[in-house]
């Protein structure tokens, strides 16, 4: 299974980013995907999952959702904060992780 995610960039306090996350290779369905983060320094961080889990720095800006028949789960963050600022990665948030991907840097300036 791969994992490749997009849509990071350089955005400002209070601006919007749409993540996308490519799942490729052998599984069933994307429901059990979500996304992480690690800002520098920091431990890697849940942020949100199919299945319903919303990180409480993250309530009320971010919305996880997934198009199956695209096998593609995107993450919409608006209202960005600097200290959102960080390396997004998709991955399982259920049982053994995939190989991790490269992620996709997202950086908010204030």
């Amino acid at each position: 299974v791969q994992l490749q995610a997009s849509g990071g960039g350089l955005v400002q306090a209070g601006g919007s980013l749409r993540l996308s996350c490519v799942v490729s290779g052998r599984i069933l369905s994307i429901s059990d995907i979500g996304w992480y983060r690690q800002a520098p320094g920091k431990q890697r961080e849940l942020v949100a999952t199919i299945a319903g889990y919303t990180a409480r720095s993250v309530k009320g800006r971010f919305t996880i959702a997934g198009d199956n028949t695209k096998r593609t789960v995107y993450l919409q963050m608006n209202r960005l904060k600097p200290e959102d600022t960080a390396v997004y990665y998709c991955n399982r948030d259920v049982g053994s992780w995939y190989t991790w991907g490269q992620g996709t840097l997202v950086t908010v300036s204030s």
